[in-house]
């Protein structure tokens, strides 16, 4: 989502609408721009336009600004992250992050970010499984920048992975990582029918993985459950663990956050497998989503200024 479209929002609107009806606002010449001098000119070049869009944004989105000051509060209430927030312009400093991920993406996907460049942690040899027997699913969020891992793993040859996404969003930006060499294996999942479950079925069977966010409310219904997240009620999607009970397989949870230069990739299996019934399905998908909540609210601890949910997430911002 490019700071200069959907993923600040619409900010100017006096309700408050799902995150997915807000609408791309990103000009595709910018866009391109953007992308030319980073790739040619280099990104220390690029700064200032960066800063000048960033400062744009900041200076006229008051409900993402509002969001993000929100986000802040709660994690400091929460004990506080690891890292402190800058004293000076902490919500600014987090768009600026948000800026330097979207760079990021375009940097990894023209192979000027590498496996040398990351420092993994998986203690239950997830890496291992790749590629191996039947496919996994990956559970990640919008904290950090998931799109290292993706691209690293494309390009590796190692991992077939398949992104469940709501297509409608980030036209602009998804066209813009098809020109940089992103190959992008994206599929809508706005409606799992039964054509859509056969399909991932025959991935997982293929030994392909699938990947898909625990941190956005679904489209439609009300398929999303309640949980405690850095000490505040907020909804999550009951999405990934309703396809990991229908398509029993394991579940794992990814992070990729930026250390300095570096990238910390977190990868550990939240479980084996989901099972439920009609009778304890809500329960169990209650259980689960509560543990992801957990593990998120940890890494945003450890990189408290890459969230970048920038709109009002939790059940009182409103």
């Amino acid at each position: 989502d490019p700071l200069w479209s959907r993923g600040l929002g619409d900010v100017y609107k006096r309700q408050d609408p799902h995150w997915a009806d807000q609408p791309e606002r990103g000009s595709p010449l910018l866009l391109r721009l953007t992308a030319w001098a980073a790739r040619n000119i280099g990104r220390r070049a690029v700064a200032p336009l960066v800063w000048v869009v960033v400062l744009y944004f900041y200076a006229f989105g008051p409900r993402a600004r509002r969001a993000i000051a929100a986000y802040q509060r709660r994690l400091t209430a929460a004990g506080g992250p690891a890292t402190p927030l800058p004293k000076a312009f902490p919500v600014y400093r987090q768009y600026l992050a948000f800026a330097q991920a979207l760079l990021d993406k375009l940097d990894v996907w023209q192979g000027k970010i590498t496996q040398a460049d990351l420092d993994i942690t998986d203690p239950d040899d997830l890496h291992a499984q790749m590629g191996m027997g039947r496919g996994q699913i990956l559970v990640g969020s919008h904290l950090g920048n998931l799109e290292v891992c993706r691209a690293l793993a494309e390009k590796s040859g190692l991992l077939k992975l398949n992104v469940l996404v709501h297509t409608k969003h980030a036209v602009h930006f998804g066209r813009l990582l098809d020109e940089a060499g992103g190959g992008l294996r994206m599929i809508q999942v706005s409606e799992l029918d039964a054509g859509v479950m056969l399909d991932l079925a025959q991935r997982l069977d293929r030994g392909e993985w699938l990947a898909i966010a625990g941190d956005r409310v679904p489209l439609t219904g009300n398929r999303s459950t309640q949980v405690d997240l850095l000490g505040a009620a907020a909804l999550l999607p009951q999405g990934p663990w309703l396809l990991a009970g229908l398509l029993r397989c394991p579940v794992n949870l990814l992070f990729c956050t930026r250390q300095g230069a570096r990238y910390r990739v977190a990868m550990e299996r939240l479980c084996d497998g989901i099972e439920w019934t009609r009778a304890t399905r809500q329960s169990q998908i209650a259980y689960w989503t509560q543990r992801y909540a957990n593990r998120l609210g940890a890494h945003c601890r450890q990189a408290p200024l890459q969230w970048f949910n920038f709109y009002p997430f939790w059940k009182d911002d409103a």
